[in-house]
């Protein structure tokens, strides 16, 4: 067996769903600029909010002041007087000083560093009910988030990104540059601050002239365009409503509809199209984070800032489907149930509860452990930001002690444990109904180490009748990293499941699955009523040949495969659409343009090595091997230790016979990723030659790691019978050709082992075995038969 590195290059990830800022900013080459209703009158039907107020003036009067009238607001002398204070002191950040600087009602802030000083002036403010950020206009149409912000109830200036540090995507416990991408008004909104929002973005020049109607989330935003509406009603006769008021009415809407609009901006997700109407499905037009992202605990719990939706998603309320957000919230976002009424939310459905706090919390009646929202909604901070659980779960302090996410207990009794708490929860509530939440939260913690160990017990979560569909999904998303072929029957189960959420999710988890019955369900998830899933089947079947399908299939697969580039064209702005853009063309055996979207996504952000490393193995698939390993040379002064680059520079570097460096690569690549399986195995294939031993234990570990990949197997059983082992050498192949028949090479090692150890039969066996097959070549099938007329045997 040839002992050089087997140069199996690995990229970086199949999709990286977009990189979700938790300010939901959006805005513009020049420009930025507000759009004259007149305008838009003219062009798309809508009138502003002045248009709404003439015959409803008390909504009105009830919006404009409010967190989503108010959601960005211009810059101005009342605003200076009024909503902040003088800023005391200096912020430090790096080796710059900065200081907010309020005159005449201007405001700038001041950015002072070792050779100069920069103003940066102050255009608009975004917020208010927990904290303001400030935009500036920077090069190239862009608003910029500025490095100071203002937290409204201590009244005084801080650091913007220091607050977000365990945020951004790639970003660990390391603040952002406020300059950087995330922090780009344009770049990262969803029209969520102000309304009918323009990107206007070019790509060619990198520059946006971004336009928007109003500040602030508008009427228009949730009922669609009122200027026919308004029309019809001017026209209607006197004391008259027309039969069709021409406007998207809310109040018709289902609970999901509802809860649905509100998501387009309190969850933390990723658009599959900007076309998304008030009344649409979010899963049509959106991509929701679960707890496959480390901005949740195991159990769900806010750690980073996650906005609402997917909790919601898990309470009882949502899935009643009997309550939408609406019930506890008006349409201007203020709470429609506070102070000692605020428990009212909860009596149609838990009115025994209400009536008689006590006997269901064991706190004083009147006291803040009795209110429903203290125990069942907590409120976390995160950036400044208060939020409150809206998952309805009851305390979990065995969830503390297990995963330190914070419990309503321990919220309250800031002095006490959680094994204080888990204590006398345990002594109130015997039913031990904390059980449900630890066992499912540790699946989710042993799926994100990669402890496949717990397989069993996940499959078995993801199958229950009792599944929550958030849980489901989370774990399906994790086993995408499983290379466990047991998962496959209930990812093809999930393709039927009730929830979108766990049928896109399953579609998802199927890619790189050869199997049958594997592209069979695919090409059914590729006619679901729902885009996301259609979505992600495409995605999961990009490399399989159009030629296998038939005309109907083939068509199918061609539409969700529009739906599919669409979605990834959606931001063009945004360097990771181009990343998972650049990934789609690899799959679809598109090398150019896959290295054309890298080659964009590397401009967009030249800070990201994703790119590097992928575009890098695309050069080295092309034999243009120096422009590779200049790619991840450059993506390793980005991130040193980072394994997948150190790995994939080892094989070019093997490849140059470059032996010792390649080697020092490859073990750097362990270093970070002790179960990195290919640098694992490819490391034992490079010592094999002098150091046959440690290769044996490599080898053999790799084949742990992964044993799906039958050639890691199989190099281990070759390694084995080199140093003489060679019943363990065939114990080995015996396995590999039970597990996975159709690797062809093993059947011609074991029968040559038991040649060696002299049992003529067992190899005959194997030999006769492997003509019974039909996978083997014609030339495989030949020394298949010479071995056994070799033998004394006639096939």
């Amino acid at each position: 067996m040839n002992r050089k590195v087997l140069l199996s290059f690995v990229l970086l990830g199949g999709a990286i769903t977009a990189v979700v800022a938790w300010l939901v900013l959006g805005s513009g080459p020049g420009s930025l600029h507000p759009q004259d209703s007149s305008e838009l009158t003219e062009s798309a039907g809508f009138t502003g909010s002045e248009g709404c107020r003439d015959c409803h003036e008390r909504f009105y009067s009830l919006w404009a002041p409010s967190h989503h009238g108010l959601a960005m607001q211009e810059f101005s002398p009342e605003f200076a007087r009024t909503e902040i204070t003088p800023q005391l002191s200096e912020v430090l950040i790096g080796d710059s000083r900065y200081v907010a600087e309020i005159q005449e009602g201007e405001g700038w802030v001041v950015e002072t560093g070792p050779a100069s000083e920069e103003r940066y002036r102050i255009d608009f403010a975004l917020g208010g009910k927990n904290v303001y950020y400030f935009l500036t206009p920077m090069e190239r149409g862009r608003l910029q988030v500025l490095p100071l912000a203002y937290d409204v109830r201590k009244q005084e200036w801080y650091d913007t990104t220091a607050s977000m540090v365990r945020h951004f995507f790639g970003e660990e416990d390391t603040a952002l540059d406020w300059r950087e991408q995330p922090l780009t008004f344009n770049t990262s909104c969803y029209s969520c601050h102000v309304s009918q929002l323009s990107t206007n973005y070019d790509l060619k020049s990198d520059s946006y002239d971004t336009t928007w109607a109003e500040p602030g989330i508008n009427c228009e935003t949730c009922h669609g365009p009122g200027g026919e509406h308004a029309r019809v009603c001017r026209e209607a006769p006197e004391g008259t409503v027309p039969d069709d008021l021409k406007i998207i009415q809310t109040s018709v809407f289902t609970a999901e509809q509802m809860n649905d609009l509100c998501a387009t901006c309190h969850a933390k997700m990723s658009p599959l199209t900007n076309t998304f109407m008030p009344g649409d499905r979010f899963f049509d037009h959106f991509y929701v984070h679960t707890f496959e992202h480390r901005d949740y605990y195991p159990d769900g719990r806010d750690l980073g800032e996650n906005f609402t939706h997917t909790l919601w998603l898990m309470s009882p309320c949502a899935v009643s489907g009997e309550l939408d957000c609406n019930y506890c919230h008006t349409s201007s976002g203020r709470n429609r149930h506070t102070g000692e009424e605020a428990d009212n939310a909860c009596r149609p459905c838990h009115d025994q509860y209400v009536n008689d706090p006590a006997a269901h919390s064991f706190h004083l009646a009147e006291s803040p452990g009795s209110r429903c929202v203290g125990c069942h909604m907590p409120s976390t901070f995160f950036a400044k930001m208060e939020r409150h659980d809206h998952s309805m779960l009851p305390p979990t302090p065995a969830a503390s002690i297990a995963f330190e996410s914070p419990n309503a207990c321990n919220i309250c009794h800031e002095d006490q444990t959680a094994e204080w708490a888990d204590k006398w929860v345990r002594k109130w509530y015997p039913t031990d109904y904390q059980a449900k939440v630890l066992h499912r939260a540790t699946l989710v913690d042993a799926a994100r180490k990669g402890d496949w160990s717990r397989l069993p017990e996940m499959l078995a979560y993801i199958s229950s009748g009792d599944r929550d569909q958030v849980f489901a999904a989370s774990l399906i998303r994790l086993l995408q990293a499983c290379p466990d072929p047991k998962k496959i029957p209930v990812l093809l189960e999930s393709l039927k499941d009730d929830s979108p959420l766990v049928r896109s999710s399953a579609a998802g988890g199927l890619q790189y699955r050869p199997e049958p019955e594997v592209q069979k369900g695919l090409q059914g998830a590729l006619r679901d009523d729902y885009r996301g899933v259609r979505i992600e089947a495409a995605r999961s079947l990009a490399n399989y040949p159009r030629e296998r399908l038939n005309t109907e299939d083939r068509q199918a697969l061609a539409r969700a495969s529009g739906e599919l580039e669409a979605s990834l064209q959606a931001r063009p702005d945004d360097w990771v659409s181009h990343y998972n853009l650049g990934n789609y063309y690899v799959e679809r055996g598109q090398p150019r343009d896959a290295l054309e979207e890298f080659g964009t996504a590397i401009a967009l952000n030249p800070s990201r090595l994703m790119p590097l490393v992928n575009a890098s193995m695309i050069h080295a698939r092309m034999g243009d091997n120096v422009e590779a390993e200049r790619k991840l040379r450059r993506a390793l002064e980005i991130e040193p230790t980072n394994p997948q680059a150190n790995f994939n520079l080892g094989l070019l570097l093997a490849e140059k016979d470059d032996r010792n460096e390649a080697e020092r690569c490859l073990r750097a690549a362990l270093e970070s990723n002790p179960n990195f399986a290919e640098a694992t195995f490819n490391l034992g294939v490079l010592v094999a030659q002098d150091r046959l031993d440690e290769a044996v234990q490599l080898t053999g570990r790799a084949s742990t790691l992964r044993p799906d990949a039958a050639r890691y197997g199989y190099t281990y059983a070759f390694y084995l019978s080199e140093r003489g082992n060679l019943t363990e050498s065939a114990s080995v192949l015996h396995r590999l050709v039970e597990e996975q028949p159709d690797y062809s090479l093993s059947y011609a090692l074991l029968g040559s082992r038991y040649e060696r150890l002299g049992q003529k039969d067992r190899a005959r066996d194997v030999y006769r075995r492997a003509l019974s097959t039909d996978f083997l070549s014609p030339r495989e099938r030949y020394e298949f038969q010479a071995r056994l007329g070799e033998l004394g045997a006639g096939s």
